[in-house]
Order: structure tokens, then C-alpha cells, then sequence
């Protein structure tokens, strides 16, 4: 096993943005952006009053109808540190539930994808899974793996 750090002890005010790596019955949760034909956890912005746990939360409800569950920070990443302050918060919510509250935003096209352990790692291995705020805690989780 190898072990992946990443910062900690982030300003609260500089974690804008939620990224979910979540599990249910042996699936991981993806979601086909059908307008960018891609796979991509679940994710989203911090609303004002929330705190970026309860953003995690509500994104995964929102996009994908998921609840509950264990929930571990995993990651803090940086979109692009030359140019931007803000930052990314990752978790791993294992055994979440479909509870049908879905609510998607205004343009969002999404459908909701389960895939096996092996089908997610082949799909970073063949360059499938590219956005790099979503594929960085996927590796990390890989990487950990006993």
C-alpha cells in the first residue's frame, strides 16, 4: 500500500468547491454529462452558509438521488494554483443510498452511473476519467488500496 498525502489544515473560506467519491452495494456513483459526453463523480459549488461537508452532501443528493452513508475527507486540491486561491475538498462517502431526491440545476443533463472497482480503473487507465479534480482522488484511492 502506498500512502497519498495531501494538504490539511485548509482556511475554511479558501474551499469553494466539492468533489464525492461515493459507493453503494460495491458500485462506485458516476454521472454522464450527456452535453460533454463524459463520466465525472459528483460534484459542485459551496453555497453561502454551508459548510463544505454540507456542500458534499447536498451535491451528491442533488445529482445523483444518493444519501447517508460513512463520509471521509480524502483529498484538499488546488484547480490551478498559479492563477486561482480557491480550492478543492474531496471525500469518499462509502455505503450511501438511493433515496430519489434528485435536483438537478437549471442545464444540468446527468444520468446517473454505476460502475465496479475494475470498471473505474480501466477507465482512468484509458484516459476516460480526465477532469483532474475528480481523477487525482480516484488514483489517490487506488494507490492506498491494500
Amino acid at each position: 500500500m502506498i500512502e497519498v498525502n495531501f494538504p490539511d489544515n485548509i482556511a475554511d473560506d479558501l474551499l469553494t468547491f466539492a468533489v464525492i467519491i461515493a459507493k453503494t452495494e460495491g458500485k462506485w456513483v458516476f454521472c454522464r454529462h450527456r452535453e460533454r459526453d463524459t463520466y465525472e463523480v459528483p460534484g459542485g459549488h459551496r453555497e453561502p452558509g454551508e459548510t463544505i461537508l454540507e456542500t458534499a452532501k447536498r451535491e451528491l443528493m442533488e445529482e445523483t438521488g444518493y444519501g447517508g452513508g460513512e463520509w471521509t475527507k480524502t483529498a484538499t486540491l488546488s484547480p490551478n494554483a498559479s492563477a486561482m486561491s480557491n480550492l478543492t475538498h474531496c471525500y469518499i462517502a462509502r455505503g450511501v443510498e438511493l433515496t430519489g431526491g434528485r435536483s438537478l440545476d437549471e442545464g444540468e443533463d446527468l444520468e446517473v452511473c454505476l460502475f465496479s472497482r475494475e470498471e473505474v480503473r480501466g477507465m482512468l487507465e484509458r484516459g476516460e476519467i480526465w477532469q483532474s479534480l475528480m481523477a487525482a482522488p480516484l488514483w489517490k484511492m487506488f494507490a492506498e488500496e491494500k
